[in-house]
C-alpha cells in the first residue's frame, strides 16, 4: 500500500482514512507494506510501515497541507527545501528498489501522489494496481482544471490501474467525467469511521470564552477543515452575515490553516462581521475534539468533497450537520441539512433555523446519531477484500 501521510503525522483526512482501513483490513488476515515517504515511529501493530525516505518525520517540515512542499533538516543542520513534484520523484525511485525485496498480491495506490509509483512497482512485481481516489483535482481546485500536470499523473494513473476504488458515487461521477474512464471500471467504497477509536471528551471545554459566551445566549457555528478554495469558506462568511443579521448572538468559529487564512480574516472585516468571528488555526488533540463539541451546528459548505469526514466526527461529539450536497458524507448520512455549495441564501437560511432553535439541533443530531452508529470501516474492508482477491486471482491466471 502506498500512501502520503498517516497518524499523528497528518494534516487532514487522507491519513485517517488510510490507517482506519488498514485496521479493519487486518482483521481479514491481510498483510499490508504501507509506503511512506518518511519514517514513521508510532506503534502500529496490524501493519508494517516502511519508510521510503530515511528521514524522520521530526526532520521533516511539512506545510501543514497534504498536498505541498516538504523541507528536509539534515544531521548536520543543512535543510533542503523539496517541491511537492521532487518529493513524488524520490518517492517514485525509492518504492520501486523496496518492492523487489517483498512478495506482493496487489499495489494498493491512494491519491495521484502515488501513482507513478504504483506504475513503478508493478513493472517490478506484475502485480495488479488498484488505485484509490480520495479527491481529484477538480475537487482540489474548487471545480477549476487545476494543475495540468497533477491532472496528467491522475489519467495516466487511473488508465493503467486494473480496478480503482472511489470513497463515494460523487467522485465516480467526477472520474468518469474529468477523464473518460468506464463506470465498470470503478467501484465505490465509502469511507467510514471507527467508532470504539473515537476519544472521549474530557474536562471543561477548551474554549472558556464561547463558554462563557452560550452561557450568555449565544449559539456556536462551527466549521473545520483547510482553508483553501474547495472548502468554499468565503460563501460560509456570506452567509454569516445574513444570520447574523437575523440573529445577532451568533458566533462563528473557523478552524484550521491554509492559504486563504488572512484572506479570509480580511472578508470578515469587510462585511462587518468581524466580533462574530473566530480564526483558531490548526488544532489538534482535546482543543480539536471541543472544537466540535462547542458546537450547536457543524457546516461544511464544500464546492465538491469527495467524502468529508468532518460531520462524521461532529456528530460523534453531539453537533448536528449542515453539508454541501456536493459531497460523499451526503450518500450515508440522511438526517442532516443539506444544501448546494452554491446557495448562499439557503445556507443562511438553514443555520438561522438551527441557531434559533435548540429543539431542531437536538431531533437533528439524535436522527443522525443513530445513522452514524451503524457505520463502520468493516464494510468497507469487506468490499476491499473481495477486489483484492478477484485482481489477485486474475493476475495468477
Amino acid at each position: 500500500m502506498l500512501g502520503w501521510e498517516l497518524p499523528p503525522y497528518n494534516s487532514g483526512g487522507l491519513g485517517v482514512a488510510c490507517y482506519q482501513l488498514c485496521k479493519a483490513l487486518s482483521k481479514k488476515n491481510i498483510d499490508i507494506d504501507f509506503i511512506l515517504p518518511y519514517k514513521h515511529d508510532e506503534p502500529v501493530d496490524f501493519m508494517n510501515i516502511v519508510a521510503a525516505h530515511p528521514q524522520d518525520v521530526t526532520a521533516v517540515k511539512m506545510s501543514g497541507i497534504a498536498y505541498d512542499s516538504y523541507k528536509y533538516i539534515y544531521a548536520d543542520g543543512t535543510e533542503e527545501n523539496v517541491s511537492l513534484y521532487e518529493q513524488e520523484h524520490h518517492y517514485e525511485k525509492a518504492v520501486a528498489k523496496l518492492v523487489e525485496h517483498g512478495q506482493y498480491d496487489v499495489i494498493h495506490a491512494h491519491d495521484w501522489l502515488t501513482f507513478r509509483a504504483a506504475m513503478r512497482a508493478r513493472q517490478v512485481t506484475n502485480a495488479p494496481i488498484i488505485a484509490h481516489v480520495h479527491s481529484i483535482e477538480r475537487d482540489r481546485a474548487g471545480g477549476n482544471a487545476g494543475n495540468p500536470m497533477v491532472r496528467e499523473i491522475e489519467y495516466m494513473g487511473l488508465m493503467i490501474a486494473d480496478r480503482i476504488i472511489a470513497v463515494s458515487e460523487h467522485t465516480k461521477k467526477c472520474i468518469v467525467e474529468d477523464y473518460g474512464i468506464p463506470a465498470e471500471k470503478i467501484d465505490v467504497v465509502h469511507n467510514s469511521i471507527d467508532i470504539d477509536a473515537i476519544v472521549p471528551l474530557e474536562g471543561d471545554n477548551a474554549y472558556h470564552y464561547l463558554t462563557s459566551m452560550k452561557q450568555q445566549g449565544y449559539r456556536v457555528v462551527v466549521s473545520i477543515g483547510r482553508l483553501t478554495m474547495q472548502k468554499n469558506l468565503p460563501n460560509l462568511l456570506y452567509a454569516a452575515k445574513q444570520v447574523i443579521a437575523r440573529a445577532p448572538k451568533t458566533l462563528f468559529v473557523i478552524v484550521g490553516s491554509g492559504e486563504q487564512y488572512f484572506e479570509l480574516i480580511e472578508l470578515a472585516a469587510k462585511l462587518g462581521i468581524s466580533k462574530n468571528v473566530i480564526f483558531t488555526g490548526f488544532q489538534r488533540g482535546k482543543n480539536w475534539r471541543d472544537s466540535y463539541a462547542i458546537g450547536d451546528v457543524f457546516v461544511m459548505p464544500s464546492i465538491s468533497e469527495p467524502f468529508g469526514l468532518t460531520p462524521l466526527e461532529a456528530i460523534s461529539y453531539g453537533t448536528p450537520s449542515i453539508i454541501s450536497k456536493q459531497s460523499g458524507v451526503s450518500e450515508v448520512i440522511n438526517n442532516c441539512l443539506k444544501v448546494d455549495f452554491w446557495d448562499v441564501n439557503e445556507l443562511a437560511n438553514q443555520i438561522t433555523a438551527v441557531v434559533r432553535s435548540d429543539a431542531l439541533r437536538d431531533e437533528l443530531h439524535a436522527n443522525s446519531f443513530r445513522e452514524f452508529e451503524k457505520l463502520t470501516w468493516d464494510t468497507s474492508a469487506d468490499k476491499l477484500h473481495g477486489i483484492y482477491h478477484q485482481e489477485a486471482v486474475g493476475v495468477a491466471a
